[in-house]
């Protein structure tokens, strides 16, 4: 019965989801994920008690974190990380895990830190992309700029969860990591030189027949990426990252109509019903008496969202394009700010392998929520004021 009520639920919040966001976009742009996030723990345990955590509903959640990378990994600009945009998005990013870390320790010591360290430092670029492109933003400066510091924000910690969460030695955990770049570098070579012509046929003769290659493709390689993520024992979402950027690369010399149909209905399997069964299932897990019962803890959750945007707001600012205003660094400081579904995905391990409480894991996924809620509203809202007069000018030239 449980079963068959999640299994109802789940789909029905899904779509209410949009809806309430559209709703509230008139007044208020508050992105998706968080009425995704609201409705899952108002539906779960922590509330009504509607929907129970379960194996099959945990799946399908750990598909969608998976595939929401996998999207992440399509969206790669690797022109982004060359000269000094790169340079400093790379840099920035290993100064917050630094900062990261030490107050890791005031908060777990131990390992503990490294946990908490890993969460800090890390930025949601399959959030903030979406926000980017319905703003016109993604290829701009502006967009390329955030989109290197979300990508060294996303793969950066990835490749520390592998190496320090992995449950080896350091030095056996390297040679394992490694073992797996090599084996991603050669696909990567093996892509960026395949031409592909046969491939893109057989996608352009299936875009519209049951047959659907280019999707059973992304599948494929999908699925082999974090099965060798799985078999060398690192961090899944690595290997589906990895599956994004070596399938854009394979479609890199495609016709754009085909491009633009395959990204289409790749966003459609995964933000119409893999990603927001993992926002949601997120907050029906959520673990919400744990942060109530410390009034202490929750009342610190603003505390914790300045402690993320110093640690890895201000180092992503680092990476702004030359000549960038005061405000443009500041939106790019808040977006890089920005976390969550590595934020979810390491305070899980730290409390399975109980290297920090429930209670701090929840109040770090409630700071990411908060990051997700406030940081790209209020960075939008000042590029809005900086293009707006831009465009007044330009229609009065016109």
């Amino acid at each position: 019965m449980e079963f068959a009520t999640g299994i109802v639920l789940i789909p029905l919040l899904a779509l209410l989801a949009p809806l309430l966001s559209r709703g509230t976009s008139r007044f208020l742009p508050i992105p998706l994920v968080v009425f995704e996030l609201v409705l899952g723990i108002l539906a779960g345990p922590s509330v009504l008690g509607w929907i129970q955590p379960m194996e099959t509903f945990e799946l399908f959640a750990d598909l969608g974190l998976a595939i929401l990378f996998f999207v992440a990994g399509t969206e790669i600009e690797f022109a982004a990380f060359r000269g000094r945009t790169g340079h400093r998005a790379i840099g920035g990013w290993f100064v917050s895990i630094a900062v990261g870390i030490a107050v890791g320790w005031l908060v777990a010591p131990g390992e503990g830190a490294v946990i908490v360290g890993v969460a800090l430092c890390s930025t949601a670029l399959g959030t903030i992309l979406p926000i980017l492109r319905d703003a016109g933003e993604l290829h701009t400066p502006f967009g390329r700029s955030v989109g290197a510091v979300g990508a060294v924000g996303e793969f950066g910690p990835l490749v520390a969860i592998s190496l320090f969460l992995g449950g080896r030695s350091l030095g056996l955990a390297t040679v394992v990591l490694g073992l797996f770049l090599v084996l991603v570098a050669v696909a990567i070579w093996w892509a960026s030189r395949s031409p592909g012509g046969a491939l893109h046929s057989l996608v352009r003769a299936t875009l519209h027949t049951s047959g659907q290659f280019a999707i059973r493709v992304v599948f494929v390689i999908l699925a082999a990426l974090v099965a060798l993520s799985i078999v060398l024992g690192i961090d899944m979402l690595l290997g589906a990252f990895a599956a994004g950027i070596i399938w854009r690369l394979l479609m890199r010399d495609a016709a754009p109509a085909d491009q633009d149909a395959v990204e289409s209905k790749i966003e459609a399997v995964a933000f119409g019903f893999f990603v927001p069964i993992f926002f949601i299932y997120t907050g029906v897990t959520f673990d919400l008496a744990s942060l109530l019962a410390d009034p202490l803890l929750l009342a610190l959750l603003p505390v914790g969202l300045l402690v993320l945007l110093l640690v890895r707001g201000l180092p992503s600012g680092l990476a702004a394009p030359e000549g960038a205003t005061f405000r443009d660094r500041a939106s790019i400081t808040l977006l890089g700010a920005t976390g969550l579904p590595i934020i979810v995905a390491v305070t899980g391990i730290g409390v399975s392998t109980e290297l920090i409480s429930p209670a701090v894991a929840a109040a770090l996924v409630a700071v990411g929520m908060l990051s997700v809620l406030v940081f790209p509203l209020v960075a939008m809202a000042m590029r809005r004021d900086r293009i707006q007069p831009d465009a007044l000018v330009q229609a009065e030239r016109a």
